[in-house]
């Protein structure tokens, strides 16, 4: 069975990449790893430690209800968010990762986000792009 690796964050684009990753799961009867990584440090407290298991009991829910064989991976390493997905989308051998952009402004749109940029270039299986509303 194959695997479509995603990038999740509590936010619009992360929503929409598991909208589509779910679809694309459904499509190609694969499995859905979810991968939410945060760098950890300073900002990453108790609390944040909360909110972030709290948002993946919430993913969670979405993909029971879905019925889609599903892996949560919520890693705090301090590597870059990137780094995290492309090693992960590699270990379970990814048909497909899928990954969530924000709109930008003018200005913006001229630099795409370090994040994406390096998964969209260094990943070894096709990268899905979607825009959040």
């Amino acid at each position: 069975m194959g695997t479509v690796v995603v990038g999740y964050v509590p936010k619009p684009e992360g929503e929409a990449a598991l909208t589509k990753a779910i679809e694309e799961a459904r499509l190609r009867g694969t499995k859905l790893v979810v991968v939410n990584s945060h760098r950890g440090g300073q900002d990453f407290d108790a609390d944040a430690a909360r909110r972030a298991e709290s948002e993946m009991d919430a993913v969670k829910a979405k993909l029971d209800a879905a019925g889609v064989e599903h892996d949560l991976r919520q890693l705090v390493r301090g590597f870059e968010p990137a780094e995290d997905l492309i090693s992960i989308a590699e270990a379970n051998d990814a048909e497909l990762i899928v990954i969530g952009l924000r709109r930008r402004s003018p200005v913006g749109k001229l630099i795409l986000g370090s994040n994406a940029q390096r998964i969209l270039l260094d990943a070894h299986c096709p990268v899905l792009a979607v825009k959040a509303d």
